[in-house]
């Protein structure tokens, strides 16, 4: 069991909704400034995604991304910065034709969903790996796109952040080491309580780690109410731990989180009180094998 203790604040997300909860942050200044927020509490390492700041819908605008980034890095240069590349991958298909996309449906070519990563080039994206049926919808990665994404990702200089939602994905991450397209032992996240995903309980999580690559480098979060006690489980099993308004909304049942921040302070209290000790960005870097 490791003694630093990643925490990652996703502060976002693409699926939360403004009307859930009025602190959501929408606008670049709003995310940026919720991310340096979590740092101060104990994040080192911010997960974003970004919104149209008139609407608060999901977007994938380049500049958007942009002015979140150097909001941050003008204040916090310490601080890991992890953009999304997971818009762009779901499906909804029309009622009168099931190969005609319906409204929602986001799916797009892979060089579209990691043109932000080519151009500002964060220290880590996500990849994720799942095809799968999400809620009423469905995610599709397929390999041969998942091959291109990563590609390009590591063309840039970029380190993936490979999203694990079920057992499947892990056996496709496992072949594109030995292939060559991922570089092992890897940086992964285990994604527990999505539905029709990994459950989200520590039998689960014990099964998902011990499939990981040897010496892989892990987090895990769950969603919802299982964000805390989740957390606490893979700093248990050697994890590092994700929570955030992406994830979840609520301190406790019924009470919403005032911030990003106040869900950090609550897992870092967490941790700290089952002997974990929480890590610098600094520290962070250095066990994510990135540049200080």
């Amino acid at each position: 069991m490791q003694k630093k203790v990643i925490i990652t604040c996703a502060v976002t997300g693409n699926i939360t909704r403004p009307d859930q909860h009025p602190g959501l942050p929408i606008t670049p200044q709003q995310i940026a400034d919720s991310a340096l927020e979590a740092a101060e509490a104990g994040a080192s390492v911010a997960h974003i995604h970004v919104r149209d700041p008139e609407t608060g819908r999901p977007s994938m605008k380049v500049e958007y991304y942009r002015d979140v980034m150097e909001r941050i890095r003008a204040k916090n240069r310490a601080m890991v910065i992890n953009l999304t590349t997971g818009p762009g991958g779901r499906f909804i298909p029309s009622d009168e034709d099931p190969q005609v996309a319906a409204p929602g449906s986001t799916l797009m070519v892979p060089e579209k969903r990691v043109e932000h990563i080519t151009q500002l080039k964060p220290d880590i994206c996500t990849l994720d790996l799942n095809t799968m049926n999400s809620g009423g919808d469905v995610v599709i990665n397929t390999p041969r796109n998942v091959i291109r994404m990563a590609k390009i990702i590591r063309a840039a200089g970029v380190t993936p952040e490979i999203e694990i939602f079920d057992s499947g994905d892990l056996h496709l991450a496992h072949d594109l080491i030995r292939d060559g397209v991922l570089e092992g032992p890897g940086l992964f996240s285990l994604v527990l309580g999505v539905n029709y995903g990994f459950s989200a309980t520590p039998e689960t999580m014990l099964y998902a780690r011990n499939l990981l690559p040897a010496g892989a480098t892990w987090s895990a979060f769950g969603l919802g109410r299982h964000e805390f006690p989740m957390g606490a489980q893979a700093f248990l099993y050697g994890g590092h731990v994700r929570v955030g308004f992406e994830d979840n909304l609520f301190l406790s049942k019924g009470v919403l989180a005032p911030s990003n921040a106040a869900l950090v302070q609550r897992a870092r209290a967490i941790i700290e009180s089952i002997g974990g000790e929480i890590a610098s960005p600094a520290e962070a870097r250095k066990i994510l094998g990135l540049a200080s």
